[in-house]
């Protein structure tokens, strides 16, 4: 049996790849013939499929169905399709395959139809000034469509323009821009613009340009110089802060920048650093300015020497400069400057009380104006106490009235006021001076006793001693500490009392024995502690109460209260007002009896103080004391009513007849209205009481303001006994009219 082989396929139907050039334009152009050898010709029918035929890109070739011939119908871009891959078929006129399909490969050939496209036209770049040869810079570089295998893709570039230096090379492989010579200079030029070309077909073919632009970035290479070596100035004296001028310079580098930035420093001609000298950010000129005020009086003119340098220092490639110094000549004008108190303020003491008219100082002022004859004049500014008068021309400050502390106007014991001086010139300047006057405590004041009355306990120890204070209306030293003792004219006084110092403006007040009760006028000296010290003699009232057991005083309220339970705060009030007016009214009987008990007992306790009864002679004795500052609110008629009394003197009229006592407490508030309207219905009697009120224990009292109570009765027409009833606080009473 024979063995079938690997079938055989004719070489008429294989097909080799077909080349056609792009931008064919004879249109329709044979590209090639294929044909079968399956039957006779004119049997076979042809047909071809694939891209450029019944695909995109449609109609660009086709073929003779009955021939076999392929034809190219359009004029084919490499760039856009670089072949095409087809499939051809043979079919008997039945429709049935003669031929298993074959490939058509068309290659569409390269031609040198795209010129080099640089990446952008322009290109830029850097390079410090005073690069080394060989410093790259950037790389302008193209791109070219055709095929890249061919010499229509092979590019070469070239620098077509940059100047007459030639300062930079192109690599014409890479498109590298480097450096090519030294001595760039910034301040020669600062940018330099390069027309860069790039050709194909290795530097034969098309061609394009760019242009490459390269600025040179500055450095330190140039000092600033001065743009001339001697500058002159005018200033006013006395002007501080103002700016006097300006120095130029020059500097080569680039403005704005460090590198161009000056700064100056004044070297000499200024040792009391009058000047100061900056910079101006936008002009780099230096500007000087007068840093401390001028005196054309004591320097008219001043040379200084400057000298300028960059902010940032030199690069050691520049070359070497000597240091840039310019002559700075600086002329002081002469302006009139205002009068001037050396010494301001000025301080000076005055004893208080000085005469008016007294010299107490001299207060002038100077004029800076030494060239200029002017004549100053004075005059007071403030003098709010006017207690000044000041000579205009000599300046000489007097007293116009005392001056006296304490004052209003004193401040801690100074007194300021303010002097002005003035020029005659035009325009006039003027200045002032304060003058701060120190009062001079003199010591013209004796100490007071405050108060000047008070209540002791009648028992030696607990209870049996007073707090005394004083005042003294004269500031330190002159007042404490005071010094407290009993009347040296008295020296019976050390029996029953005695005065120990508490601190430096009180003293205790003490009893050494028991004393009985009742009313004492203890006569002290004050003295105080100023040079010279100054003494006063007064006398405290005091009030010997009954001591309870506590060592305290059991006042008249308290003892009225244990003795009578039950009784209202008004009757209590107006058993201690009924009181009171008795006593008064008994004084002639008690003074004859006391002086009866005087005579027969010298050592009685009281005989070793003064005579405590004399307490003034009613309304008609007013030489005693004004009884008025201890009047309480409550006793003295409202100031729109007339009073009630009236003030008729004295007469002698027989007495009414006398009243009938109260029988009980509750029947005394009858008893004084009734006493009231008797006693203002007399014309005989004084207007006021003739009680001395010995304390005022405040306004509001619920009781009703006392008048002379049974005033009109005699004493034999009283009868005292019932006073041995009201409690312990009044059994000395009925002891002595019982």
């Amino acid at each position: 049996r024979q063995h079938e082989g690997p079938r055989r396929v004719k070489r008429a139907w294989v097909i080799p790849p077909i080349s056609v050039s792009e931008n064919h334009k004879r249109i329709p152009h044979l590209l090639v013939q294929i044909k079968s050898d399956k039957q006779q010709p004119g049997g076979v029918i042809y047909s071809i499929k694939g891209p450029g035929v019944d695909e995109e890109p449609l109609g660009i070739f086709s073929i003779d169905k009955f021939t076999g011939k392929v034809f190219l119908n359009a004029m084919l871009d490499r760039e856009e399709n670089d072949r095409f891959r087809l499939k051809a078929f043979a079919l008997d006129l039945g429709g049935v395959t003669l031929e298993d399909p074959t490939d058509l490969e068309i290659i569409v050939v390269d031609q040198n139809d795209n010129r080099p496209l640089f990446r952008q036209d322009v290109f830029t770049g850097r390079v410090v000034e005073g690069a080394e040869p060989g410093t790259c810079v950037m790389t302008a570089d193209a791109t070219d469509a055709d095929d890249p295998d061919t010499d229509n893709a092979a590019l070469r570039y070239s620098i077509l323009e940059q100047g007459t230096a030639g300062m930079f090379s192109i690599n014409a492989t890479t498109g590298e821009i480097c450096t090519a010579r030294p001595g760039l200079d910034r301040e020669t030029v600062g940018v330099y613009n390069l027309t860069v070309q790039a050709a194909d077909m290795s530097g034969d073919g098309l061609t394009t340009t760019a242009t490459a632009v390269i600025y040179l970035e500055d450095i330190n290479d140039n000092p600033p110089e001065f743009t001339k070596e001697e500058f002159s100035m005018e200033v006013e004296e006395q002007a501080a802060g103002v700016d006097v001028g300006k120095v130029f310079v020059h500097d080569k580098d680039l403005a704005g920048s460090p590198n161009w930035l000056a700064k100056f420093t004044i070297l000499e001609g200024d040792p009391e650093g009058a000047f100061a000298i900056h910079t101006d950010p936008y002009t780099n000129d230096g500007v000087l300015s007068v840093a401390k005020p001028l005196d054309h009086e004591v320097r008219d003119r001043f040379e200084l020497t400057v000298s300028v340098q960059n902010e940032q220092p030199l690069e050691p490639a520049a070359p070497a400069s000597p240091r840039a110094l310019a002559t700075v000549r600086v002329r002081v004008r002469d302006v009139n400057e205002a009068p001037v108190f050396r010494e301001n303020p000025r301080r000076i003491s005055v004893l208080e009380g000085v005469p008016p008219g007294t010299p107490i100082t001299t207060y002038t002022a100077s004029d800076p104006d030494t060239r200029q004859l002017q004549t100053l004049t004075y005059a007071l500014l403030y003098d709010p106490a006017d207690w000044l008068q000041l000579d205009p021309y000599a300046g000489t400050v007097r007293t116009k009235r005392e001056l006296l502390h304490p004052s209003a106007f004193l401040q801690g014991g100074w007194y300021i006021a303010l002097v002005l001086a003035r020029d005659d010139a035009e325009p006039p300047l003027s200045a002032t001076g304060t003058l701060s006057i120190e009062i001079l405590e003199v010591n013209d004041h004796a100490p007071l006793l405050q108060p000047p009355a008070g209540v002791v306990c009648g028992r030696p120890g607990r209870g049996g001693s007073l707090l005394l204070g004083a005042t003294d209306d004269d500031r330190p030293p002159h007042g404490a500490p005071f010094h407290f003792q009993r009347s040296p004219q008295h020296p019976q006084l050390t029996r029953n009392w005695s005065i120990t110092r508490f601190n430096v403006t009180h003293a205790v007040l003490a009893v050494l024995v028991e004393l009985p009760e009742g009313p004492y006028s203890l006569p002290l000296l004050l003295r105080d502690s100023g040079p010279p010290p100054r003494e006063r003699q007064q006398l405290l009232n005091l009030s010997v109460c009954h001591c309870g057991r506590d060592g305290t005083c059991e006042d008249g309220v308290l003892a009225a209260a244990t003795a009578g339970a039950g009784i209202t705060l008004g009757a209590l009030m107006i058993i201690l007002g009924s009181s009171i007016l008795l006593l008064a009214r008994v004084r002639g009987r008690r003074r004859a009896l006391r002086k009866g008990l005087l005579q027969r007992s010298r050592d009685d306790m009281r005989d070793n103080i003064l005579n405590y009864d004399e307490q003034g002679g009613g309304e008609e004795d007013q030489d005693a004391y004004d009884p008025h500052p201890l009047r309480p609110p409550a006793l003295l008629p409202p100031r729109a009513k007339p009073p009630r009394r009236r003030a008729a003197p004295l007469s002698a009229a027989p007495p009414p007849a006398p009243r009938k006592l109260p029988s009980s407490p509750s029947d005394i508030e009858d008893f004084i209205n009734e006493g009231l309207e008797a006693a203002d219905s007399d014309p005989s009697v004084p207007p006021y009481d003739t009680a001395l009120i010995y304390d005022y224990e405040g306004s509001g009292s619920v009781a009703s303001p006392l008048s002379s109570i049974v005033s009109s009765l005699t004493d034999e027409d009283q009868d005292y006994d019932y006073l041995s009833e009201w409690g312990p606080r009044f059994r000395r009473l009925a002891d002595l009219y019982g």
